[in-house]
């Protein structure tokens, strides 16, 4: 039987005040903590100073009971709100995510400008903000509501659209009686990209612009994490893509599973290792060298050879690998998962396993060959982590589109995963809404994670049943400009 803590054992509540974080140039890397230093509540987990990078902390969480053991023998199980386990997240008593910068709106703006002359304006900005004066209450109430979008299930299928995603982000961008924008951002336990060519891809796909600015993916809030280690072994993903990722995000010395294979191929004995792969690669002699902590990115392309890498390195002396320490649990490097998805939605009719599958997998691996449970920290959806860097991305968001850097009252979480989009919003004080289009296809809600809001058949009903509640039934979702004396009074078909 797992044994069991108290909060106050791992001083998960301690305030922020009473912690001493260390200067920059004292933690060139996080300080690598044993389950021993966090059972006893001697070890914690750095984080930058307010003032300092550009990082904040969130609260860490411990269960007591571990995953591991409830999956032994049923791979079946997702979390429910009902007995929902902590995440186990629990290195120390916080961990860091960055701090979204702040952009003032003005400096998106790209239009003309004229010495002494205020800005050109395209004539339907200058139709809306008539509009708005003369309804300053919807105008308010518009400004204090806000969505976040699940993508996959929600508003695409992989690369092919969910019609009526695109309708949707028309009538947020301002194609509404108001023709005002309403804040909305994307957060998505999707990865293994960049996030500027995942944008682009996603407004090709909507025909929407979306703004890196205001997109989260799984692993956006691990850029924070680059300024503590140095030498990382990142997985998952297509190609080399999540080493790019990470080389974005400010990772030093970044290692992949190729590189490790390339150097010793009997380290992943049933991998076929091709020419192509061996000459992109960057094999050393790793066993001279200190990996210091583990990146799961993205979902493993290739299972064996990656929890056989993971493996060695977790039971190794330090992070050397063709090393096995003699005490696993006091030299273990610490392991990082983007999100914890069972399942995700694709082009195929059924879900596919994502990467809490894999996740699991390795768990129970460690604990049949030490014995104890491993300790690792998960971010994404439901993770308190990315809940805490979103109202830093919608309020930053607020203050490029409205100028006002605050964050709404009234947050609306639309998702397609119970297990995820919706438990994860309930437990963060959103309203939350369940579509049909992706992986749930159940009854009036979900059993265990039920939606606050409700259920919908798609998107588009979503957001506009929201958008009533907060603005009025009467509420119209297309911009009338038929007062445009180009147009003569004649059609009320929007301006481009």
């Amino acid at each position: 039987m797992a044994p069991s803590f108290e909060d106050a054992d791992l001083a998960v509540n301690v305030p922020a005040q009473t912690q001493t974080p260390l200067s920059p140039k004292a933690r060139p890397y996080l300080p690598r903590l044993s389950s021993r230093n966090a059972v006893n509540g001697t070890g914690t987990l750095s984080v930058p100073e307010e003032e300092g990078p550009n990082a904040i902390e969130v609260p860490a969480t411990r269960s007591q009971t571990a995953d591991a053991q409830s999956y032994m023998h049923n791979l079946s199980l997702s979390p429910s709100m009902k007995d929902r386990r902590g995440s186990r997240n629990s290195f120390g008593t916080s961990l860091p995510i960055p701090r979204s910068k702040r952009q003032s709106r003005l400096s998106s703006v790209h239009y003309p400008t004229r010495p002494g002359m205020p800005p050109i304006q395209p004539s339907r900005d200058i139709l809306a903000a008539k509009v708005q004066d003369m309804s300053s209450e919807k105008v308010l109430a518009a400004k204090n509501m806000a969505f976040v979008f699940d993508i996959d299930g929600v508003l695409v299928h992989g690369d092919r659209l969910i019609p009526e995603g695109r309708r949707v982000l028309e009538i947020l961008n301002g194609d509404n009686e108001l023709g005002i924008k309403i804040p909305h951002i994307f957060l998505t336990n999707g990865s293994g990209k960049p996030e500027l060519p995942r944008c682009e891809q996603l407004s090709k796909i909507l025909h929407s612009p979306i703004s890196t600015d205001q997109f989260i993916q799984s692993h956006t809030p691990m850029r924070a994490l680059a300024e503590y280690y140095k030498t990382v072994l990142v997985v998952g993903g297509e190609g080399y893509k999540c080493r790019e990722v990470a080389e974005q995000y400010g990772f030093q010395d970044i290692v992949v599973p190729n590189d490790i294979v390339a150097w010793d191929p009997t380290i992943a004995p049933y991998r076929v290792f091709t020419e192509e792969e061996r000459v992109t690669s960057r094999p050393r002699d790793f066993s001279k060298v200190n990996i210091e902590a583990i990146m799961v990115f993205s979902d493993s392309r290739d299972y064996a050879t990656d929890m056989q890498i993971i493996m060695d390195l977790l039971r190794s002396e330090d992070g050397r690998l063709h090393t096995v320490a003699k005490d696993p649990v006091a030299q273990r490097i610490p392991i990082y998962f983007s999100q914890g998805d069972m399942l995700c939605p694709t082009e195929h009719p059924i879900p596919r396993m994502s990467q809490g599958t894999f996740r699991i997998g390795l768990e129970a691996m460690y604990k049949s060959l030490t014995g104890v449970e491993l300790e690792r920290v998960v971010y994404g959806k439901p993770e308190l982590a990315t809940y805490k860097y979103a109202d830093e991305v919608i309020t930053s968001w607020m203050d490029q589109i409205h100028n006002e850097e605050k964050l709404p009252s009234n947050i609306y979480m639309i998702g397609d995963n119970p297990a995820s989009d919706i438990v994860g919003g309930n437990l963060y004080g959103w309203n939350t809404c369940l579509v049909r289009t992706g992986v749930f296809q159940g009854g009036d809600n979900d059993e265990n994670n039920p939606a606050n809001f409700g259920v919908f058949k798609n998107v588009l009903e979503a957001v506009s049943t929201a958008i009533c509640k907060e603005l009025g039934e009467d509420f119209q979702f297309q911009f009338n400009d038929s007062m445009n004396p180009i147009h003569h009074g004649a059609g009320n078909s929007a301006i481009e």
